[in-house]
């Protein structure tokens, strides 16, 4: 997608781009999962993909399958997706609703919506068998401004301490309020850092989005965050809103200053989720690595709920616009893979376009190298 004009502070002088390796190969993507995937705050759509009891989304991550709920009490849990009996995965659909209780299609043990064993049959006569000993495994969850985040550490960083830097950086926004109108899920034939890296610069918008870059002059962007897990800034806007006439496609967020009503911004949080907020909506995505050389892209637009059925808004302005620049981006990325992969790719020199994708591999390569 795009992103941000480096600022003399953050630009690392010599800075070159990640070796071969990192694209291509699987013990790169095994260490990854080990240690930013499994142990990292992920985030995994908005609290209103499952806003009625019952209702449960899945969440797949290389072999590991996550329930994500609503229970009875209008709590949002997450387990993992597998029985305590045999190990089989109890949900098989992406997305689904569920009565009061989740059955694993195998032998039938049940649990209720808080991951409590509840039935289990035949199990009477096994000596000192106790359905409390079995509850679905649970995984750690967070909601904040309206997303839902898990963990799947044994023991998660505290979410509010890790996340201090963006705590009220967006209230102005109340995302929170904010309902979904529409969700894109996209594949791309090309490693999941890439998409990251591609976020996260606009050197390429004046050849790839030459309309987007008439619209955000990405020459006088500036970021605001430029080090560690987070990373971006902002770029003035020549229009009212990012969308394929540039008028607002749904009600100006109402507590918007007036700096902001002319402005988007972009953040790239580490590792799996883009936040960009416009006056009018926000757009994020998640990515997640199907692979060392494929990734999903879920990209999901947030408008206020005076948007639905309202005749005088025109959400699909914005959505088709982004549709249409993120299938531009996947495919320059998918060229960006296939050309790593030859035997005569090497690093190659950061622009001062660029600083914040050396922010990134530097951030990256410390959480993957830890110990």
């Amino acid at each position: 997608m795009n992103s941000f004009y480096k600022t003399a502070e953050t630009f690392r002088q010599g800075a070159m781009t990640l070796p071969q390796e990192y694209y291509t190969d699987p013990a790169i993507l095994k260490k990854e999962m080990k240690n930013i995937f499994t142990d990292s705050w992920l985030c995994c759509g908005r609290c209103d993909d499952i806003s009625e009891s019952g209702k449960y989304k899945l969440i797949n991550i290389e072999n590991e399958s996550i329930i994500i709920l609503r229970d009875e009490n209008r709590k949002i849990q997450a387990f993992y997706n597998v029985c305590r009996h045999r190990g089989t995965r109890i949900c098989t659909k992406e997305w689904g609703n569920l009565s009061k209780t989740i059955q694993c299609p195998y032998h039938g043990w049940t649990y209720d919506l808080q991951g409590n064993l509840c039935g289990a049959p035949n199990m009477g006569e096994v000596a000192d068998f106790d359905k409390i000993d079995y509850p679905l495994h649970p995984v750690a969850i967070q909601e904040w401004e309206g997303f839902i985040f898990i963990n799947l550490s044994d023991n998660p960083a505290d979410f509010h301490l890790e996340y201090a830097p963006l705590m009220n950086r967006f209230s102005e926004w109340n995302m929170a309020k904010l309902k979904t109108i529409d969700i894109k899920t996209y594949k791309a034939n090309c490693n999941w850092k890439l998409i990251v890296q591609n976020y996260s610069e606009c050197y390429h918008c004046p050849l790839i989005h030459p309309l987007l870059a008439d619209i955000t002059p990405y020459t006088e962007a500036m970021n605001d965050l430029t080090s560690g897990q987070f990373l971006g800034g902002y770029m003035g806007m020549k229009t009212e809103s990012i969308t394929k006439n540039g008028k607002l496609s749904g009600p100006a967020i109402e507590s918007l200053s007036g700096e902001n009503l002319s402005r988007v911004y972009y953040y790239a949080i580490f590792p799996n989720m883009f936040l960009s907020l416009h006056p009018d909506y926000v757009m994020f995505n998640t990515i997640w690595p199907d692979g060392p050389e494929k990734c999903k892209i879920d990209c999901s637009w947030i408008f206020s709920k005076k948007v639905k059925g309202n005749v005088n808004y025109h959400p699909e302005n914005a959505i088709d616009f982004w549709d249409k620049t993120n299938l531009e981006d996947w495919d320059i990325c998918e060229q960006s893979q296939l050309g790593i992969k030859s035997r005569k790719y090497k690093p190659g020199p950061y622009s001062g376009q660029e600083s914040l994708l050396a922010a990134y591999d530097e951030y990256y390569l410390s959480v993957l190298n830890k110990a």
